[in-house]
């Protein structure tokens, strides 16, 4: 007789992060819990059966309010504190990258606008994006350039009435299905001061192309850029002359944070499932979850998750109070997460053998989705770069270890 489990109780993991939330807060986090288990979770395999913009999904979440937390309160949103949205952002990735990235992925493609929009643009479009009925994409990555904001080629020429710009973008997530592009690129008569500028789709020189395929995270599809002198208004620049790589590096600040918190979902949800598999799976006469091999593999998964979800929660307060050293903070959450959610998927999957390895479940999915939270918004290896070379710099003044004698450590 197969044993029934409730679907909805006590969880696998804590909920000691939700403590540091206010009620209003809480609730939304077991609102959000209640749509996961009802319709999100059970739907996740067929929404990402296909790489077409998961519109059904991102309406409900627009519509729960999920969406809105990204926009100011004057303009229909939320607001949300980064301790917040990375409970979201967690609690979506354990069932369904695509839900999880549709919320990381707006308030990628709309923090500059939020940020550095006019007043007039502000009203004219944060109510609608932060309703769903507008969509926007953050047109930042080239074909030469990426994580080196400083590398981008696209470039912007002064007019009387604004600018026009020139060149490509790569790797562009809702370029299919944008209304706007924030857009990125360097003044064409001073290549160190970086504009950002808000482009309209039906802007005559722009070209969007098909979808470009890709492994996983299907339901939110990526296409190529390509400006061929498009005139901008004035009007639509983001933030002054010059700002556009601060709105960049904020931008993409808050989407490695989202990357971390996704990726740690995953890796709770590979865990849910792969101990729910140890339970019933029998092994040698016994359950496989009795063997110390596969508890050890389980205590492994499970200590170092909670430890990365630690070092996320506090990169979130310092976000939250404007901690100057943030930015490092999320290098290394983004940097920690990631990679231990593709062992940890890979190490789930092994555990589920043959099973784990059917399309028809769901650590199928989460191995091909795991490999782009390594990638997106900074690859690993940059964020290591970032790290290193930050307490390299710190360490010149930083307070000797009092351990060791004055002078050069050379002549020890």
């Amino acid at each position: 007789m197969t044993e029934t489990r409730s679907h909805a109780g006590a969880r696998l993991f804590g909920d000691h992060f939700l403590l540091s939330l206010d009620a209003d807060e809480r609730a939304l986090v077991e609102r959000l819990r209640a749509l996961c288990r009802e319709s999100i979770g059970p739907q996740a395999a067929e929404v990402a059966r296909a790489d077409v913009f998961a519109w059904d999904t991102f309406r409900l979440l627009a519509r729960e309010g999920i969406v809105g937390t990204a926009f100011p309160k004057a303009f229909g949103g939320s607001d949300a504190r980064q301790a917040l949205r990375i409970r979201i952002i967690e609690e979506l990735g354990r069932v369904c990258s695509t839900s999880a990235s549709l919320i990381t992925g707006t308030d990628l493609s709309s923090r500059a606008i939020v940020a550095g929009a006019s007043e007039t643009l502000q009203r004219e479009l944060l109510p609608d994006l932060c309703s769903g009925e507008l969509q926007a994409a953050f047109a930042l990555t080239e074909p030469g350039a990426g994580s080196d904001v400083r590398g981008l080629q696209t470039t912007l020429r002064r007019t009387d009435t604004g600018y026009v710009v020139d060149g490509r973008k790569k790797f562009i997530t809702r370029a299919g299905t944008a209304d706007w592009f924030v857009v990125v690129g360097r003044a064409h008569d001073e290549p160190s001061n970086f504009i950002a500028v808000l482009v309209s789709r039906d802007a005559p020189g722009l070209q969007v192309s098909p979808t470009v395929g890709k492994l996983g995270w299907f339901g939110v599809p990526i296409a190529s850029l390509r400006f061929e002198g498009v005139a901008v208004p004035a009007s639509h620049r983001l933030g002054a002359e010059g700002e556009g790589f601060s709105l960049a590096q904020d931008a993409l600040l808050r989407a490695r944070i989202g990357h971390a918190a996704m990726a740690l979902g995953r890796a709770i949800g590979a865990v849910e499932i792969a101990t729910t598999y140890a339970c019933d799976r029998q092994s040698f006469g016994k359950p496989l979850g009795s063997h110390q091999g596969v508890q050890w593999m389980l205590a492994d998964m499970v200590t170092r998750i909670e430890a990365s979800r630690a070092l996320l929660a506090l990169t979130a307060d310092k976000y939250d109070r404007g901690d100057a050293d943030v930015a490092t903070f999320a290098s290394m959450a983004k940097l920690q997460a990631t990679d231990l959610c593709m062992q940890v998927v890979t190490d789930a999957l092994q555990l589920t053998g043959g099973r784990g390895y059917l399309q028809d479940f769901p650590l199928e999915r989460f191995f091909r989705d795991a490999k782009l939270n390594q990638i997106g918004e900074g690859a690993s290896e940059v964020h290591k770069t970032v790290i290193g070379r930050d307490l390299v710099r710190r360490a010149r003044e930083a307070e000797r270890n009092p351990c060791l004698r004055d002078g050069s450590l050379v002549d020890y």
